[in-house]
C-alpha cells in the first residue's frame, strides 16, 4: 500500500476581498481548500465545510500562512488532522 505523502502544495488559500462572501464566512477569515478536488467529495467547499465564494481568489499555501491570525480555526484543525493521516473532514461515513 502506498504511503500517504502530506505537503502544503496539496492545499490552496482563499484570500478574502473587500466584499465579504456571506456564503463562506461572516468574518474576515482566510480559508483552506484541497488543490486536487476528489471525485465524490464536496468540490465547492473549504476544508471547514464552508461554501466557496463565487469567484475565489486562490493563492498557494505557505508555512507563513499557517500563522495568519485570520486563518479559520476549523480549516487549520482539518489540515492538521489530514497531516496526521486522518481521513477528514465530512463526507466520509
Amino acid at each position: 500500500m502506498p504511503r500517504f505523502v502530506w505537503s502544503l502544495h496539496a492545499y490552496q488559500l482563499i484570500e478574502p476581498d473587500e466584499q465579504l462572501d456571506l456564503f463562506a464566512c461572516r468574518e474576515v477569515r482566510v480559508h483552506l481548500l484541497a488543490r486536487q478536488l476528489e471525485l465524490g467529495g464536496y468540490a465547492d467547499r473549504t476544508l471547514c465545510g464552508g461554501l466557496l465564494p463565487a469567484q475565489p481568489q486562490l493563492l498557494p499555501l505557505t508555512r507563513g500562512d499557517l500563522r495568519d491570525r485570520r486563518l479559520c480555526a476549523e480549516c487549520e484543525r482539518v489540515l492538521r488532522a489530514q497531516k496526521a493521516g486522518q481521513r477528514l473532514p465530512w463526507g466520509d461515513d
